[in-house]
């Protein structure tokens, strides 16, 4: 097992691993996004007035993406301790994970005004 203490934490293959799956992560919550956007756009409540025009098209282009990120870090923190279960190199697991909660955090926070508004 890795000794924490040693910092032997360098692992370039786990870090393009980690660095493909955050880009999965993203790539995939920004198409949610798109076809939840293009829903809320096309429902006949909305077609006359904004786009996040009532509770129903809000939730769709906020909350989905979202959730998508938020499954996406736990994902992350699932392989990091997986892999500090093996001994392996897992605090760039780790970082993938705080990097998808953090991005979750600020889409959340951006959407959420856009909705008050």
């Amino acid at each position: 097992m890795v000794n924490d203490v040693e910092k032997r934490w360098s692992d370039p293959e786990g870090f393009r691993q980690a660095v493909r799956y955050d880009l999965a992560v993203l790539g995939t919550a920004a198409l949610v996004a798109l076809v939840a956007t293009i829903w809320a756009a096309g429902r006949d409540a909305c077609l006359s007035g904004p786009l996040l025009c009532d509770a129903a098209s809000g939730i769709a282009v906020v909350l989905v993406p979202a959730l998508v990120l938020l499954a996406g870090g736990i994902g992350a923190f699932v392989i990091t301790y997986l892999r500090w279960r093996r001994g392996r190199v897992w605090p760039i697991w780790q970082g993938a994970g705080w990097f998808l909660f953090t991005v979750m955090l600020v889409y959340v926070s951006i959407g959420g005004s856009a909705i008050a508004s």
